[in-house]
């Protein structure tokens, strides 16, 4: 990837959209990164974010980083086990922190409709970042999901849902690790 090609980071909030203290909000502001915005952040279906998603990445004229949280990890990894190696080509790299269980029973009855989770391996480079205490997502399931979708994987520690209520701030470390990833990924250099 040329200087010329930096890419854009795009951030994938997940059920109910992040806050304005969450770290992706937080990062949109300090950084300029942009936001994918959904129809509906209350009631998401899958086939709606899936499309917004398609049309987002299609649009881009960069190279794009996606870094998701919560529903958008299992958002990502369904829009690129379904999208065409064109579309998917464009996206240079993820970070995916604290995927939601969307087959939890709990997560299910509240989300309908987001199972089951795909589970091929990302056709790019990715990181994922998961929690020992996330009431979302066990820390085995979470590891089972850097597995299938070929992600390397970083534990958090005990980080709760890596959300605002983890109190994280503007997740310095966070950050470090999405830089390190797009300069792996602009030096050719998988994770």
């Amino acid at each position: 990837m040329t200087q010329a090609q930096t890419p854009t980071v795009l951030l994938l909030p997940g059920w109910q959209n992040s806050d304005p203290e969450h770290w992706q909000s937080r990062w949109q502001a300090l950084y300029g990164y942009q936001r994918l915005e959904q129809h509906d952040w209350q009631r998401p279906l899958r086939g709606d974010w899936t499309a917004r998603l398609h049309e987002a990445v299609m649009a881009s004229p960069q190279p794009l980083v996606l870094v998701a949280h919560s529903l958008g990890c299992i958002l990502l990894a369904w829009w690129a086990a379904h999208a065409p190696a064109a579309a998917t080509a464009k996206v240079s790299a993820a970070l995916l922190v604290a995927p939601g269980d969307v087959e939890q029973a709990d997560l299910r009855e509240h989300i309908p409709g987001w199972a089951p989770v795909a589970m091929q391996p990302l056709p790019f480079p990715a990181v994922l970042v998961g929690s020992h205490n996330d009431p979302y997502c066990s820390h085995t399931r979470a590891q089972s999901f850097a597995q299938a979708w070929g992600a390397q994987w970083v534990d958090a520690g005990d980080a709760g849902h890596i959300n605002t209520a983890s109190g994280l701030a503007d997740w310095p470390s966070g950050h470090q690790l999405l830089q390190q990833l797009i300069k792996d990924t602009c030096h050719g250099n998988n994770p």
